[in-house]
């Protein structure tokens, strides 16, 4: 569940679900997907990358050593990661013939738009929210999911 309490995660799924909705415009299923995958994977090395760079101890504001930097960095980045697998695997499925691609492409992209719900609704539960304002919470991280994921198919 650590990995659902980063803003990596959250960037992973914005990041996946938006390079999903603008890779209709490769051929095939297979170069949809290895694009998601290198772009993901490229823009988590940055982040783990610029996380490390700039690691201090959080107590002291002392530099940290850089192995130690690294490792808390992985750490703190790996959900970046975890939230490309799921609209992957339905990638993967429509590249195999194994799913229509039409429908692996919307399942993908619910799948994001699920996730961000899904966290806005565990950070109202972690806060102890009432049922109803975890619901709403999760409705609302959704949109604001949308909205994002809208304004970063715009800038590609």
């Amino acid at each position: 569940m650590n990995a659902f309490s980063t803003e990596a995660t959250v960037y992973g799924i914005v990041l996946v679900t938006a390079l999903t909705a603008i890779g209709w415009k490769f051929e095939t299923d297979l170069e949809v997907l290895g694009f998601i995958v290198a772009t993901t994977l490229v823009f988590w090395v940055t982040h783990v990358y610029a996380r490390a760079v700039v690691a201090h101890n959080d107590k002291t504001g002392e530099p940290v050593p850089v192995r130690a930097a690294l490792a808390e960095s992985l750490r703190h980045s790996y959900g970046m990661l975890l939230a490309m697998l799921l609209p992957a695997f339905f990638l993967l499925l429509a590249a195999l013939n194994v799913m229509d691609e039409y429908v692996a492409y919307y399942i993908a992209l619910l799948v994001g738009i699920a996730m961000l719900m899904i966290i806005g609704y565990i950070v109202a539960l972690r806060n102890r929210r009432s049922w109803w304002r975890r619901i709403v919470a999760a409705v609302i991280t959704g949109l604001l999911g949308v909205i994002v994921i809208v304004l970063g198919i715009l800038a590609h």
